[in-house]
């Protein structure tokens, strides 16, 4: 006989089998038990995680002639036609590759027909999701007007793809991911049953692997034990699976965190000439990270063993860092779908979590302790020595000019003696978004300076990462002067994602001098484009000096000889004073631009 692969030898052929899936498996159970079986059940979830098993034992249970507790017998003569695929009444259908309507009409005519083998006729649609509109409006019609008999279950595992009147109709079951543990027990079962040789720490590689898939468990496992002649070691399995050993792991992770970047890319040297997948490693390294961040608040939710390497990680360092390390992990996760040089990202990325780990070893801003003569008197708190901290605690009355001037030399000392050993750290970018800066703006703001940067606005945005991208897509340009630029954002969680994202700041603020051609750096002011028209009419109606009107914090100045200033404010009265326009014009406006869009009355 022809050799199967793992997943399809042990495919579970009961509920009793099914790994990580308790709920269902119990509600089904007892749907069966009470006979309140329903027309159409939906089964979502990701993928190898018992979607369709669940369907076929379920068409088994109904239909199995000697059912014990909602179970099938497997013994039957109607469950073995099941199992071997010959049982007229159970009809499985991948909707993947038959999509189109005629199919689905196909079904609403045989539905029709009685079941000829067992009590019911069970219709399995695999990949559901992937029906046509058509399709789906013929399978609502037999949805809304079931016949007699007749059990649909579909299968997906995108279930927003799906349309509303199709899953109100049925009864849906998420099915979750399987636990690296749940997936490893299994797997230790099913080699104890063939009589394999495993280690247990290649198990756990391979179920970590699996990401939550019990078929791509047993999938690795297949690979596992093909490569290494029936016996599963860690070694085969890291091997197969791209992944790194926990140990390598830990000296990464320790050489990033104590600023030794030559080791670090030595590590990084090793696993490439080992050739490890990139991708692989980047997750390996999300994974430890996690594991690092929760193994002093819930150790049972890790899945490795603590070595020792990892013990003195999670002792000695603060969970701050495994955040920043994260986010750090996740955005390079994004940038590596996207290049065909992964090796390149994985250096950059060793760099950049070093410099991380060193900027984050700087003291927040310090606060400045001041005697009443003079300003060279002041000095920072943080810098000054132990001696002087106890000596300022012991005494409440006013610093003297004696103690001020003797912490000031030895800060002054202690400054020098630590220039040569502090790193740069990154400018942080500011950016606004309050009144006053808008009216800032357009007080020095000229058609020429808004049509430079919205001339060089594609070539900014095409120069930035994707993700950053993303968020500039749904922003434009609205006023500039030399000094400053205003961006409405169509989504205020946008704009504040930008606001916070210091790369994106700092490279829309280099962009915009060097491709205007400026000889200073822009300020940025984000707001929304719901709050644009009324800080616009605020504006031209202050420097119409309307008392009236809503003033900003500081007092605007008045409009310069600028015949490109009068003709903004001259457009934006005539834009107040018009009526509101159709929301339709705006958004064409938005997509085609102002001078292309031409509004007529009917």
């Amino acid at each position: 006989m022809a050799y199967q692969a793992l997943y399809r030898t042990w495919r579970p052929q009961k509920f009793s089998d099914m790994i990580g899936q308790e709920v269902v498996t119990r509600t089904l159970r007892n749907t069966i038990i009470s006979n309140q079986i329903t027309h159409a059940y939906l089964f979502s979830g990701p993928r190898g995680t018992g979607k369709t098993s669940a369907a076929k034992i379920f068409a088994k249970a109904v239909n199995c002639l000697h059912p014990v507790d909602g179970e099938p017998d497997d013994t039957c003569e109607i469950c073995l036609a099941i199992n071997d695929g010959s049982f007229a009444d159970v009809i499985e259908m991948d909707a993947a590759s038959n999509n189109g309507v005629d199919e689905i009409r196909q079904i609403r005519e045989d539905v029709n027909y009685a079941p000829t083998q067992g009590k019911y006729k069970v219709y399995i649609i695999d990949e559901v999701h992937m029906l046509s509109t058509g399709a789906f409006n013929a399978l609502l019609k037999t949805l809304e007007e079931p016949p007699a008999n007749v059990i649909f279950i579909l299968a997906t595992t995108e279930p927003q793809k799906i349309p509303a009147t199709i899953i109100s109709r049925t009864q849906r079951f998420d099915f979750k991911r399987i636990n690296a543990q749940d997936a490893m027990n299994r797997m230790v079962y099913i080699l104890d049953q063939v009589g394999d040789k495993y280690d247990e720490d290649a198990l756990r590689v391979i179920a970590n692997a699996a990401d939550g898939g019990m078929r791509d468990a047993l999938s690795i496992l297949d690979q596992v034990l093909s490569f290494g002649d029936d016996t599963v070691t860690l070694e085969n399995a890291l091997l197969v699976t791209g992944s790194v050993t926990q140990s390598l792991l830990g000296e990464y992770v320790q050489a990033v965190q104590a600023q030794d970047t030559k080791l670090a890319l030595a590590k990084v040297e090793e696993i490439l000439d080992a050739g490890k997948d990139v991708n692989r490693f980047v997750e390996d390294l999300i994974s430890y990270a996690r594991d690092l961040l929760l193994y002093t608040e819930a150790p049972d939710l890790i899945t490795l063993v603590p070595d020792d390497n990892f013990k003195q990680l999670a002792q000695n360092t603060p969970a701050q860092t495994w955040y920043r390390m994260i986010d750090i992990l996740s955005d390079t996760q994004q940038q590596l779908r996207y290049t065909n040089r992964p090796s390149v990202y994985l250096e950059v990325l060793t760099v950049k979590l070093s410099a991380d780990v060193a900027a984050s070893a700087v003291s927040p801003a310090p606060q400045t302790v001041s005697a009443p003569a003079t300003t060279e008197q002041s000095v920072t708190t943080s810098n000054v020595t132990p001696q002087s901290q106890a000596a300022a605690a012991t005494h409440s009355a006013p610093i003297s000019e004696a103690s001020v001037s003797m912490a000031a030399t030895s800060q002054t000392v202690a400054t020098k003696a630590s220039n040569s050993e502090k790193k740069p750290v990154e400018t942080k970018i500011t950016v606004l978004d309050d009144q006053a800066a808008v009216f800032n703006v357009l007080r020095e703001a000229t058609r020429g300076d808004l049509s430079r940067v919205q001339t060089i606005w594609s070539d900014l945005v095409n120069s930035l990462p994707v993700p950053q991208q993303a968020m500039l897509n749904v922003a434009r340009p609205i006023a500039a002067s030399p000094d400053g630029l205003v961006v409405a954002f169509d989504f205020d969680i946008i704009r504040i994602n930008a606001s916070r994202n210091n790369d994106l700041l700092t490279t829309m603020t280099k962009q915009l001098r060097v491709l205007t051609e400026s000889k200073t750096d822009r300020q940025l002011v984000f707001i929304t484009n719901e709050q644009w028209p009324e800080m616009r009419s605020a504006f031209v109606q202050a420097t119409r000096g309307d008392q009236s009107a809503p003033q900003a914090p500081t007092k605007p100045q008045p409009v310069a000889d600028d015949p490109g200033m009068q003709g903004l404010i001259d457009e934006v009265e005539q834009a107040d004073q018009s009526e509101p326009e159709d929301p339709a014009v705006n958004e064409a406006r938005a997509i085609f631009g102002q001078e292309l869009v031409e509004t007529q009355d009917d």
